[in-house]
């Protein structure tokens, strides 16, 4: 390749990452680049290679995000302007469809119109056992459409909800039994997984695009529960003031608000987070500093309160159950601050902070591991024993390789990087894990 069409290569890529900032317009990114090539003529007629040239001005022009910032500052009514309906006939700098709203609005009605056709039609049972196969489906549909996956390949993706639904309503489970409980829980965690190879358009082996999916399943969440927060205040508004109108409007509320609103929120929560992705803030840098100290300060405490007791080894199942929720929120909340970390910068404070989260994890696991090999030993081996224990290992192996890459990166062993690709190439355990506990261990204990 010559001079020429290599700086033509190089301005290109430069480019198209930073069109992807929302707030940087495409009027804004040609005068960007009109000062970019300036300064690169400049700089080879003082004797610089084209590629020397390049590099020097695009480090004169400064960090991207800088220069984000920046325009987010001058121009903060795109901030909200970007996040509404793009104008007909147009598409967004990043490249969103003008017919974005009606294909989420489509999608949203879909996975309403399956939940209602599921509470009419399905026994509660059945009807908790299939939940994840209501909505997540068209979640999939979203992302395959929003990233042009081609045909063949989003078809593919239904491969898995046709498993998972099979094993799920195949299997003869026993009517009041531990094992159809434990399918219904993980189905959702392996069908989560089947939405991330969507949302990174088939790319599952990049790095980078599982830890954006981690970035933006913490976000998807957090949007989530704002949607859900002012959906639960709506509708109570809405109950006071036709109440005391002497209107009695609960059975409109049941029959469809209650079927429509959450998938319809989950859709909406996915859209709201590609929607606003690079032209505001993140909340996970914020949420992740403050809850980082308060998740230490909680471990530690219960760690002493467990040593205390002296009565670990005979703590209930209903403990247990506990622990290993706090445990998978303290590994949300350790990926969710990994995903919200500039890779870039020196270690930190809070980098030593989130090794002693770790570290109290691993404390309070180990007792809980040791809680669980003593139950088994008394009293055998169950479903729910097992599952428990699997996901205990699973969580162990992965907070120790967190805190040995965490420890090599404060003592600058490591760069960042090895954290992150720790983590991204940890989360197929999950989809296997998860796979195991639907399909394995119910006929491993009579689906019962």
């Amino acid at each position: 390749m010559d001079a020429d069409a290599q700086l033509e290569s190089q301005i290109a890529r430069w480019r198209g990452y930073v069109s992807g900032h929302r707030v940087i317009s495409p009027l804004d990114v040609d005068e960007m680049e009109g000062h970019l090539r300036d300064q690169v003529e400049d700089l080879s007629a003082a004797g610089l290679t084209s590629s020397e040239a390049f590099l020097v001005a695009v480090g004169r022009m400064g960090s991207v995000d800088e220069i984000s910032r920046e325009f987010a500052r001058e121009h903060s009514d795109r901030l909200w302007k970007q996040l509404v309906l793009v104008p007909a006939g147009t598409e967004s700098a990043s490249g969103r469809h003008p017919r974005e709203m009606g294909v989420v609005i489509a999608l949203a009605a879909c996975a309403g119109v399956a939940v209602k056709a599921g509470l009419e039609w399905l026994p509660e049972q059945a009807l908790v056992r299939n939940a994840s196969l209501f909505v997540l489906p068209f979640l999939v549909a979203y992302f395959a459409w929003k990233r042009d996956m081609p045909v063949r390949a989003a078809a593919a993706l239904a491969i898995p909800f046709l498993l998972t639904a099979s094993a799920l309503n195949l299997f003869p489970f026993v009517a009041v039994g531990s094992t159809e409980i434990i399918a219904a829980i993980h189905a959702p965690i392996l069908l989560w997984l089947v939405v991330g190879v969507a949302y990174v358009g088939g790319e599952w082996r990049s790095q980078r695009r599982r830890m954006d999916f981690v970035r933006f399943t913490g976000e998807w969440v957090v949007y989530l529960t704002l949607l859900a927060l002012g959906g639960a205040v709506l509708v109570g508004l809405t109950l006071g003031a036709f109440g005391a109108l002497g209107v009695d409007v609960e059975w409109f509320l049941e029959q469809w608000v209650v079927p429509f609103a959450p998938p319809g929120a989950m859709i909406a929560a996915a859209w709201l987070v590609e929607a606003k992705q690079e032209v505001i803030e993140n909340i996970a840098p914020v949420l992740t500093r403050v809850f980082t100290p308060l998740t230490v300060a909680m471990l530690l405490a219960l760690f002493v309160a467990s040593v205390a007791s002296r009565s670990i080894l005979g703590v209930d199942r209903e403990l247990l159950i506990l622990m290993d929720l706090i445990l998978v929120l303290v590994l949300g909340l350790l990926l969710y601050s990994i995903s919200a970390r500039d890779p870039h910068a020196p270690p930190d404070v809070f980098d030593t902070l989130q090794v002693v989260l770790v570290a109290a994890a691993l404390a309070v696991d180990a007792l809980m591991l040791a809680a669980m090999l003593t139950r088994i030993a008394e009293f055998g081996f169950t479903a729910n024993k097992v599952t428990a224990l699997g996901l205990n290992l699973v969580l162990l192996v992965n907070l120790v390789g967190a805190g040995w890459f965490g420890v090599r990166f404060l003592r600058r062993r490591c760069g960042f990087d090895a954290v992150e690709r720790w983590q991204t190439r940890y989360l197929p355990v999950y989809g296997v894990w998860a796979a195991v506990a639907v399909v394995v261990i119910p006929p491993l204990f009579g689906f019962g």
